[in-house]
């Protein structure tokens, strides 16, 4: 949700509609050429040149779709270039999930590009204390969540990837209990459960569901499809799903079928 002042109907100059991308880019992080297109009622065309403006000027960072700022630009591991697939479906997703969370919380974040988007979204909360195993987060969260603490948990990184895994990173975990863990999932399947294709990062996944309160799954339509390697969950491991649609009833048929009461959020973003 853009969060610029309202101009009303009135219409910006280029200069001011250029301010406003660079201060939108600066609070969200990243920012698509459909959401200035939404915003100003510009053709893409346009909205492309005014990044490519900023860019020269160094305002901010092109990227595929859309652009970030320099000063806060992040490294992200070899999935995580996944950031500009399914956009609107995962911006949907994190934009429920940050209703979710109250002031004072303490949220276990998993790594993930939905999970990343998510927590870009908690600039307006206060008091938070965030515990992640993924570099990306935490240092996005330090550089941009001055009210919130961040608590990095320790490990092995995998290659190539910017998130710990191994005993470690459990060992830490075996120490905490927080209110919320917001969760993420390369696929789901009714037979398979929830699945990731990493054997460590199973192990971490089903840490973070057995030390928190409320566990959270966030995930996009495009993640209902055949299971991979290792399981880590099934759904009455979650007390919520949030997700922008349910492909054939999939998920609120497992939701019926489950044990315990499983609330399953639709977006409805397509």
């Amino acid at each position: 949700m853009w969060r610029s002042p309202d101009t009303g109907d009135r219409k910006v100059s280029v200069d001011e509609r250029r301010a406003l991308i660079v201060e939108e880019v600066m609070r969200r992080a990243s920012l698509q050429v459909s959401d200035i297109c939404e915003r100003f009622g510009v053709s893409e065309v346009t909205a492309r040149n005014d990044l490519d403006k900023l860019e020269k000027s160094g305002k901010l960072r092109r990227t595929h779709g859309g652009a970030v700022p320099i000063a806060r630009a992040v490294t992200v591991s070899c999935p995580d270039r996944r950031m500009n697939v399914n956009v609107e479906a995962k911006r949907a997703v994190a934009e429920c999930a940050a209703s979710l969370v109250s002031d004072g919380d303490t949220l276990l974040v998993d790594t993930g590009t939905t999970t990343f988007e998510f927590v870009q979204l908690l600039n307006d909360k206060n008091d938070l204390t965030i515990v992640t195993s993924d570099l990306s987060i935490a240092s996005f969260a330090d550089s941009n969540l001055p009210r919130a603490q961040i608590l990095l948990l320790g490990g092995m990184l995998r290659k190539n990837h910017r998130y710990a895994t191994g005993d470690i990173t459990t060992g830490v975990m075996d120490s905490l209990f927080v209110d919320r863990a917001f969760l993420a999932t390369d696929s789901f399947s009714p037979e398979g459960g929830f699945t990731t294709d990493h054997v460590g990062n199973a192990s971490v996944k089903s840490h973070m569901l057995s030390h928190a309160r409320e566990r959270i799954m966030l995930m996009d339509a495009s993640k209902v499809r055949d299971p991979g390697l290792v399981r880590f969950a099934g759904i009455d491991d979650f007390d919520i799903v949030v997700t922008d649609y349910d492909p054939e009833g999939v998920l609120s048929d497992a939701v019926t079928e489950s044990e315990r009461y499983v609330r399953l959020i639709v977006t409805g973003a397509e």
